[in-house]
């Protein structure tokens, strides 16, 4: 049997009593914690001051700075501490970081912490005493459901598996008669086009023969799509139109005639320009100051090259037959004060074969926006709008959220007849576009060469921490919420 490694030697711990004014905080914590004070002297007041405070002899706090503010905030005399003079002085400061950072080394398994917030209902404890908000601590794991979140409660049913293999190897065979000897021990047919197998053979659940069916669901905020040069494919619109969703199509007035040839002509709005060489921004300004003019609190603006929409759950994608995301989005979103915007995920970023979340939180949203209204903000620039204005409102410190229960199939990016392709993206349109939003935001923005192109390449992490605030009077929903959707078989599975 291997002999243990020793633990690195270090003094052995003590614990000290030290009046509250001998202690002296860093002046450059870069912890932001005036919030979270009166959660923590509830918890002191609760369990006691049970994690002692770490600090030199001569007073500089190195970890416990919350705990302190909440110490002077209860007029305590004295508080445990724990003496660290041995540490060196580039200890100290990378001790500060890492201690806050470790609290987001480790993900919380959602099932086993429904369980506890059971055990802790059931015994009729305090749970903002476990330091959740009251709207995390409502949620309880709904049968069927294995990944849905705390605040997803309330929403349609969703459930993810990792179902990546558990390994992979290449096999090389040395001739045809090799590789028909291999394929008979698998049981599997392997021919010059196969790249690759699984083994055992995996079930493979298909979309094509499968719909989400419910009754016509109307969304609460108003539809838009903005359009140009595309009457004849009008692909949102015809999507739009699949799924029974009401809905205003945006176009220039030279434009009318041909979009009111293949659309009904009150679902057209003409802009009153056009040609104005600034790409889509001075349309999506016009819907928001039109929108704010019907007294709308939010609204929807459409990219008009989006051509499904699906519903995400049990790792399948399913297309859907009615506005029901576009409800359950909406009422999500209306759960809280502070969401910017809101939007539905591209299919083709949508993991099958990995466990994922309902949704993205603080990220980028695109192309099916859903957008307060009340935001201090418009469009602007040239390129990038949706990722620039998704940047401002998470550096004011709104929310946004990205769902990945609900997602839009779209087609890429200057690869379609129409819009503003010509007038924005001639020559590197790739490279502009990136350029173009790191000038804007050069503290999240890198320009990077990935795939044989250049793309941008943008930070979240800094708003990972931006608080969602639930308004007031919100009660999380005990039971899952399907809006009606049904999955149905268009026809027998071969």
């Amino acid at each position: 049997m291997a002999k243990r490694k020793p633990a690195p030697e270090h003094p052995a711990l003590r614990i000290e009593y030290w009046p509250i004014d001998r202690l002296q905080p860093y002046a450059r914590n870069p912890r932001r914690n005036d919030k979270a004070v009166g959660q923590m002297v509830a918890s002191i007041k609760e369990y006691g001051f049970t994690i002692p405070v770490l600090a030199k002899s001569d007073g500089l706090v190195i970890d416990g700075h919350l705990r302190l503010k909440a110490a002077v905030q209860m007029q305590l005399a004295e508080v445990p501490v724990i003496p660290c003079d041995t540490w060196t002085e580039a200890q100290v400061k990378a001790f500060r970081l890492m201690v806050n950072r470790s609290v987001a080394w480790a993900d919380w398994d959602m099932d086993a912490l429904a369980l506890e917030f059971g055990d802790l209902k059931a015994l009729n404890f305090d749970l903002t005493l476990t330091g959740f908000a009251d709207w995390e601590t409502g949620w309880t794991k709904p049968e069927g459901e294995g990944t849905a979140t705390p605040e997803w409660a309330g929403m349609p049913e969703f459930n993810s598996e990792n179902k990546e293999a558990w390994q992979s190897i290449k096999v090389h065979f040395a001739n045809s008669v090799d590789r028909d000897a291999f394929a008979a021990l698998t049981g599997q047919l392997i021919t010059d086009k196969t790249r690759f197998i699984w083994h055992p053979k995996a079930k493979i659940q298909h979309y094509v023969d499968k719909r989400y069916v419910s009754p016509d669901c109307a969304s609460k905020y108003p539809v838009y799509v903005i359009s140009k040069g595309r009457s004849e494919s009008r692909l949102t619109s015809k999507a739009l139109e699949a799924i029974k969703l009401p809905y205003r199509i945006v176009v220039e007035p030279q434009e009318v005639d041909q979009y009111a040839a293949v659309i009904d002509p009150e679902k057209i709005l003409a802009l009153p320009f056009s040609n104005l060489g600034q790409g889509s921004i001075p349309a999506r300004n016009w819907v928001w100051e039109h929108a704010l003019n019907e007294g709308s609190a939010r609204h929807w603006i459409l990219d008009d090259n989006i051509k499904e929409f699906y519903r995400l759950t049990d790792n399948l994608r399913v297309i859907i037959d009615s506005g029901a995301i576009f409800k359950t989005a909406e009422d999500f979103v209306d759960r809280y004060e502070n969401v910017g915007l809101a939007g539905f995920n591209y299919e083709m970023f949508a993991p099958l074969k990995t466990k994922t979340k309902p949704a993205t939180f603080n990220t980028r949203i695109y192309s099916c926006i859903l957008i307060d209204n009340s935001l201090p903000f418009r469009w602007r620039g040239r390129y990038n709008e949706d990722t620039d204005l998704s940047l401002r409102v998470l550096k004011s410190g709104m929310c946004t959220v990205l769902f990945n229960a609900f997602l839009c199939d779209k087609t890429v990016t200057m690869t379609m007849k129409g819009g503003n392709t010509d007038q924005l993206y001639q020559g590197d349109g790739r490279l502009k576009m990136a350029e173009s939003l790191r000038e804007q935001h050069p503290d999240v923005v890198k320009v990077v060469r990935k795939w044989n192109r250049w793309q941008h390449q943008v930070d979240y992490r800094p708003f990972k921490d931006n608080k969602f605030i639930p308004k007031p009077g919100f009660e999380v929903p005990t039971e899952a919420n399907n809006y009606g959707m049904e999955l149905i078989h268009l026809s027998k599975p071969e």
